[in-house]
Formats: C-alpha cells, structure tokens, sequence
C-alpha cells in the first residue's frame, strides 16, 4: 500500500505529502478522546449474524476495522497504516463514535495492577525498531 510519507523530500510534489494526513483527519489536528495511548486496546465490535459493513468510511477506517477483529495496541495499528499516532488517534476515536470499535486499556492497567516494567520496555523496543 502506498503512503503519503513513501515520497522521497527533493520530489516535485513534496509540499503534498503535508496535505494527506490533514485530509484523512478532515482538517482536524486532535482527537476528541483524551483517553487514547499508545497502549490503549483497541477491538472492532461486529454483533452476532451481522457482517462488517464499511460502506462510506474512508479507506483508512477500513483498515483499522479489518486490523482490529482481534484487539490490537494504537501503536499497532499506527505502525500496521503506517501513519502518525495523532492521525491513527482521530480515526480510532471516529470509529468509537460510530459505535464501530471499542477501547479499554491494556488488562494489567485494568484490574489495578501496577505498571509492568518489562512490557514497557518492549513496547520501547518494538517501537525503535519500526
């Protein structure tokens, strides 16, 4: 899949490549969720007999529908569109208003456990490596 970031700087059309994340997120900057992380779980609701309609999402809620049928981390799914975080966050929390996937936190954050040192640091290290 193509990206707006693939575009090499010194290109003729590199003032574009600013243009694609202000149009995928309607010229919004922040998303309406302040409770969005880069560990927030993210899983897309399908009730029973119902099948996956996408009709008139954009292409990129698509892909975070059709990522998220199993529960994934923001940072994933980021990773996965490679898109910037601030962008994946405002689809995400599109989404969450359309009732079309749900967040909660990671399950050790959720049952009041303290921060796994150990997770973090492979977040940390998953992440450098992208």
């Amino acid at each position: 899949m193509s990206h707006w970031a693939d575009a090499a700087p010194d290109e003729e059309y590199a003032e574009e490549s600013f243009i694609r994340p202000y149009t995928i997120t309607q010229g919004r900057t922040t998303s309406a969720r302040d409770d969005l992380t880069l560990i927030t779980v993210i899983a897309t609701v399908v009730a029973p007999g119902e099948q996956l309609s996408t009709r008139g999402l954009q292409p990129e809620h698509r892909l975070i529908l059709q990522l998220c049928r199993t529960p994934v981390a923001l940072a994933e799914v980021a990773a996965e569109l490679n898109l910037p975080v601030a962008v994946t966050k405002i689809l995400v929390s599109d989404l969450i208003t359309l009732g079309r996937v749900t967040a909660r936190p990671p399950l050790a954050v959720a049952v009041g456990q303290g921060l796994d040192m150990t997770l973090l640091q492979a977040v940390k290290d998953g992440l450098l490596r992208l």
